[in-house]
């Protein structure tokens, strides 16, 4: 066992989860970009459950939080500082709740490997190799990982496999997505699911029918495609849009979201899930019962 292995221990037993009350049961969650809005949106959702409470709070070192009360923005006193200590900030917690950038997910849950801290995984943008890194933890402790933890997203998810499947032939199919100016990632991780979704439903790989830009003279659409189109502006939370356009009608399965609550809520659920599992790699959809 190396060094860092045996510190990492050495933290879990120092700063082991203390069990809830008598009669009660409360998830310990940790937060990490606890001091950006998506962090604010879930610490708040924590402290307003009931059977929840916020066990840490991470950030990267230059963040002027660091070492403030995670609910100072609340004005409340939460008891939890932020840290960019990953060991330190996970050491009470049960499960964390990460929508931060792949390379900080990436290191967070290798701590939560060695910790055995549960993770919810709301971050895009990964590589397949990320992604096999991740399905290599699930080995060893329970995941959610979903590219949109909105309860009505992965319903409209739903519904999009069952219209592909009655709309296969005849349908050409577009995916349009919009969201605010200081998202990173394009298309969004939501819009790639919606596509992977439909062309699984319809027998096929979105690595060989995605169309992801279009200019100059294209020639005549391929039916067999799978467009995508991304609009980057604003302050828009995320609008994504699927057009099935035949011939003599359309159909457009839209989902809007108006708050970033409804991703904190889904993660609530996705933390209780959890609590039922040891490891293995799940998502919104068994969460949900839709699978």
């Amino acid at each position: 066992m190396g060094k860092g292995t045996q510190a990492l221990k050495n933290v879990a037993v120092a700063g082991a989860v203390q069990p809830p009350p008598a009669g009660t049961t409360q998830h310990q969650v940790a937060v990490a970009g606890a001091s950006g809005r998506m962090g604010h949106m879930l610490i708040e959702a924590i402290r307003a459950a009931d059977d929840c409470r916020l066990a840490g709070a991470l950030d990267i070192a230059s963040s002027p939080a660091i070492g403030n009360d995670a609910a100072a923005f609340l004005g409340h006193a939460s008891g939890v500082p932020v840290s960019s200590d990953i060991a330190a900030g996970l050491a009470h917690a049960q499960v964390l709740i990460d929508f931060t950038r792949p390379e900080g997910t990436l290191a967070h849950l290798q701590v939560c490997r060695e910790l055995g801290v549960k993770a919810v995984i709301g971050t895009t943008g990964f590589d397949e190799a990320q992604k096999r890194q991740i399905a290599d933890c699930a080995r060893d402790i329970a995941i959610v990982m979903a590219p949109n933890m909105s309860v009505g997203v992965n319903v409209t998810l739903k519904l999009l496999e069952m219209a592909a499947k009655a709309l296969a032939t005849g349908y050409d199919i577009e995916i349009i997505e919009a969201h605010h100016r200081h998202k990173v990632d394009a298309p969004s991780g939501t819009a790639l699911k919606m596509g992977e979704v439909i062309a699984q439903a319809i027998g096929r790989d979105l690595k060989e029918v995605g169309v992801f830009a279009r200019e100059g003279v294209t020639g005549e659409r391929d039916p067999s495609t799978i467009g995508f189109s991304t609009i980057r502006g604003g302050d828009i939370v995320g609008d994504h849009t699927v057009l099935f356009a035949g011939t003599g009608e359309r159909i457009e399965i839209t989902h809007r979201s108006s708050s970033r609550a409804t991703y904190a809520q889904g993660s609530l659920r996705a933390v209780r899930f959890l609590a039922g599992q040891d490891s293995g790699l799940f998502d919104m959809f068994d969460v949900l019962g839709l699978k």
